[in-house]
């Protein structure tokens, strides 16, 4: 069928339309002399051309009617789904459950997820979730939801799929590395996370553990290390363990809370972007809520954006001593861009730095002491038995009480006793104390 002038001047005036809505949605946040186009660029005339032809195309062609306010939206969600796999496009029903995230109380599985070559992949699962009781891990690769390929879906799709009312079951197959593919089946509900919790792992050693970063998650850490000092018969910590494992990121803002309770100065992360308002640094103020504590961050795979700030921030000042695995590489910054009908942009606007310079995008934080992700066993006695379980056993010749193997078993297991990684942590802790006190003496 011949494109005629008619149809051709259509379609360019609904190109240009398009344009214009695009321009002044942009428009409307703060921009910068290095945003705004060189004078003499003009639109590029041929290539809105070619756009008009395929809208056409397809208008024309395509084997089922298609109107074009999904023409238009289709069109905005390819630009964006092709610049990077955190911008994208979002209608009103994802802008409200973007916003929901954010405030801690949200519907869905409780799981953060990325592409990975085009393949749906576990970012992290947030504590307490039913992503979490199911046993989902960082990494994991999603290549099906209730036996429909994730392949070729964009990230809003595929998160789209995985939300719904709670009750509701869902169906997940799931590929990871050293097993074949396996299903996974779960029931949705509303995500209440909380985002802090905290625990003395011993006498004078804590552990604070952060699931991903809200609004309130700076003041909560606060009230968490106050806490841990009362736990403490009041007496200052000796160690604390700061857990990051598997947190996804979230609020920058509460990133930048977080890591000024353990520093008293410094820069603690900057930005660089092309608008002025994506050029951000945020610097510690003197108050410290943590005290100095000697200090071991546990990151992996699973530890992401926010995360990577407080980590990067904290190894870049000497504070505390990052252990554990690689993390995951998120440096990037999304601003959100409210747009007209409740409708909104997720537009990668800027790049995360750490007070030194290094960028964390695509490198992630590399640990001080690499250590990998293993199980606790006991292999020594592994019936469990001792002397003094033994029938006609000689008493202690000190007159001392017998210590059973029996007065254990009621006893409830210690986090360090079951988390390999968290074991060593206390470990190196208690090993900088006896070099401290031994280095004073």
């Amino acid at each position: 069928m011949p494109f005629s002038r008619t149809r051709l001047a259509s379609a360019l005036l609904s190109s240009v339309l398009l344009l214009g809505v695009l321009n002044a949605s942009v428009s409307a946040a703060p921009s910068s002399p290095a945003a705004v186009t060189p004078p003499g660029q003009t639109l590029p005339l041929n290539d809105l051309r070619t756009f008009a032809e395929v809208l056409e195309r397809i208008k024309t062609a395509y084997v089922e009617p298609i109107d074009d306010k999904t023409l238009f939206e289709n069109a905005i969600k390819g630009m964006l789904s092709n610049l990077d796999p955190h911008s994208s496009y979002l209608e009103p029903e994802a802008f409200r459950e973007l916003q929901e995230s954010t405030s801690g109380e949200f519907g869905g599985l409780g799981i953060e997820v990325g592409l990975e070559d085009g393949i749906l992949q576990v970012i992290a699962p947030i504590d307490d979730s039913p992503a979490a009781t199911a046993g989902l891990e960082a990494q994991d690769l999603i290549i099906k939801i209730d036996d429909q390929p994730t392949k070729g879906l964009s990230l809003m799709e595929s998160v789209e799929k995985m939300r719904g009312k709670p009750g509701t079951s869902i169906r997940l197959t799931i590929v990871r590395e050293g097993r074949k593919p396996f299903d996974v089946t779960l029931k949705r509900a509303v995500i209440k996370s909380r985002s802090v919790k905290s625990q003395l792992l011993e006498t004078d050693y804590g552990f604070l553990r952060i699931s991903q970063f809200q609004v309130n998650t700076g003041s909560e850490v606060a009230k968490a290390l106050g806490s841990l000092k009362k736990e403490n018969q009041g007496q200052p910590l000796k160690g604390l363990i700061l857990d990051l494992r598997n947190n996804p990121g979230g609020v920058l803002q509460a990133a930048v809370e977080v890591t000024d309770h353990f520093i008293s100065s410094g820069l603690i992360v900057y930005t660089k972007g092309r608008l002025a308002n994506a050029e951000l640094r945020f610097s510690a103020n003197a108050e410290n809520a943590s005290e100095g504590v000697p200090l071991v961050v546990l990151i992996n795979g699973g530890s992401a954006s926010a995360s990577e700030i407080v980590a990067g921030a904290l190894q870049d000042h000497k504070r505390g001593i990052v252990m554990g695995t690689d993390s995951f590489g998120k440096g990037s910054v999304q601003t959100v861009l409210p747009l007209n009908n409740d409708r909104a942009l997720k537009l990668t606007t800027a790049l995360y730095y750490t007070p030194k310079g290094r960028s964390i995008q695509a490198q992630g934080i590399v640990p001080d002491i690499l250590v990998e992700r293993a199980k606790l066993s006991q292999e020594d006695n592994v019936l469990g038995i001792k002397e003094a379980d033994l029938a006609g056993h000689l008493g202690n010749g000190n007159g001392g009480p017998d210590k059973r193997s029996n007065a254990d078993k009621d006893k409830k297991p210690r986090l360090q006793d079951e988390d390999y990684q968290i074991n060593q942590a206390v470990n190196l802790l208690k090993g900088i104390n006896v070099l401290n006190s031994t280095t004073a003496q």
